[in-house]
């Protein structure tokens, strides 16, 4: 189609739909996409990753080496017992309860110390950069009608692009 038809064709169109003389018309045609180019810009992305390990955790008790209130109970007694022969009056019952908890502390026996370990999961959140790439658009160059031209576009159009053609009374 030559080019003088095409822009008659687009006139008369513009006349049917009933634009004024004086008045812009907008008439849409397909170009040929020559190419498309993404516009690439790179960003840096923070991810937080969860990291979990075990460590041993150590910790001391004091335990008793003889278990059991039995020898307990008896070293009070005995103690109780021996206690009670020294002082008088008062200070006699005051030797009989001393004498009562040494025999109980001496017959419990001495407290030893125990260690333990166990394992314990620790974690921690740390963050990995990683960078990315983003498509900020498309650089394109097309061919409408012999002539060449660009333009950026937020998408690929593939191999034809929608144009507007204006329509002006020369004047």
């Amino acid at each position: 189609m030559n080019s003088k038809r095409t822009i008659a064709i687009l006139v008369t169109t513009a006349a049917l739909l009933g634009v004024s003389a004086g008045a812009n018309a907008a008439v849409y045609d397909y170009a040929k996409v020559i190419s498309s180019r993404p516009v690439v810009r790179y960003v840096n992305v923070k991810t937080p990753v969860r990291e979990c390990w075990q460590e041993t955790q150590h910790y001391t008790t004091y335990e008793p080496r003889h278990k059991g209130p039995g020898r307990t109970i008896a070293g009070a007694i005995i103690g109780g017992v021996v206690g009670h022969q020294f002082g008088s009056g008062r200070g006699n019952d005051a030797a009989t309860i001393a004498g009562s908890m040494l025999g109980a502390a001496i017959a419990h026996g001495p407290v030893e110390r125990v260690e333990y370990s166990r394992p314990v999961e620790r974690c921690a959140t740390r963050y990995r950069n990683r960078r990315e790439q983003r498509i900020d658009g498309y650089d394109v160059v097309y061919r409408y009608k012999g002539q060449r031209y660009s333009t950026r576009m937020p998408y690929d159009p593939g191999r034809q692009i929608k144009v507007r053609v204006d329509i002006r009374p020369a004047g």
